[in-house]
């Protein structure tokens, strides 16, 4: 695989949280709340779009193709993928229950109690979001390099390509609040990047890790399926259908959903 390609495969992610933070110096007040519903709704989308199709299918198509034909071998294909998805899933629940955070969009702390001022909750709180989405980028950039289970590189752009969207507006909903708190329109900008600059770490980290481990990376990406739809679950979800508006989210999911999936049968 081209080193550049490569490089700016890892790099997307993080230019899209970039992106959307730099919405603080174009927007003078708070986020509406229809905006925010409707990129809530589409970001969630995404998300669940890239860990069916270029998660957890990749996974048990791995997996069937190392298993025997022979009477349970449907099982033995999607074993792997249901192993991995609930290990991911059981490892976001674990860290939110001990680090301290603060839910997107609300005041209130979460995890152990901890005299952390509200905007180191806050970088906690994306860091943890952001893991999981720096993993399945560099999973699906492990199964491309080995060409495996049906990943090309094409359909690992596409999944980086689809977390740098919806990081967009996830990195306007994380500076915008900021800025309305009374912080400086470059502090917002530099919080709302940061929380992106997880990705590329997690990324790496896990390519040298499955390039080392491939008979486990069917588990590894249905893994990062289950930590991205932990994010989905207790967190994009309950803020986007809270309150007024609700349909807007719905909307927004619907686009997001299809946009991914389209993106990645099309690039695939």
């Amino acid at each position: 695989m081209d080193i550049t390609t490569l490089t700016i495969g890892l790099l997307l992610p993080l230019l899209g949280t970039m992106l959307g933070s730099a919405f603080v110096f174009l927007m003078k007040d708070e986020m509406s709340e229809r905006l925010q519903k409707s990129l809530l709704g589409f970001a969630s989308g995404v998300m669940v779009a890239a860990s069916v199709w270029s998660l957890l299918i990749p996974a048990m198509e791995m997996s069937a193709l190392s298993q025997p034909a022979a009477v349970g071998e449907a099982l033995m294909s999607v074993l792997p993928a249901a192993v991995g998805f609930l290990l991911g899933m059981g490892f976001l629940l674990l860290i939110d229950e001990l680090t301290p955070h603060l839910h997107i969009g609300t005041d209130k702390p979460e995890g152990p109690r901890s005299h952390l001022s509200r905007t180191a909750m806050l970088v906690l709180a994306v860091t943890i979001h952001n893991l999981p989405e720096g993993m399945a980028v560099g999973v699906v950039f492990a199964g491309a390099e080995n060409g495996i289970a049906n990943i090309s590189l094409a359909s690992a752009i596409a999944v980086s390509l689809g977390i740098a969207i919806q990081n967009i507006p996830e990195g306007a909903i994380i500076s915008m609040p900021m800025r309305a708190a009374g912080n400086s329109k470059w502090k917002s900008f530099l919080i709302g990047s940061l929380s992106g600059a997880v990705e590329p770490v997690g990324a790496v980290a896990v390519l040298l890790l499955a390039s080392l481990l491939m008979p486990a990376l069917p588990y590894m990406l249905a893994f990062a399926a289950g930590a991205m739809l932990y994010v989905v679950v207790e967190e994009l979800i309950p803020e986007a259908s809270n309150g007024r508006h609700s349909n807007l989210s719905t909307i927004g999911f619907a686009i997001g959903f299809v946009l991914m999936m389209v993106l990645d049968v099309v690039m695939g």
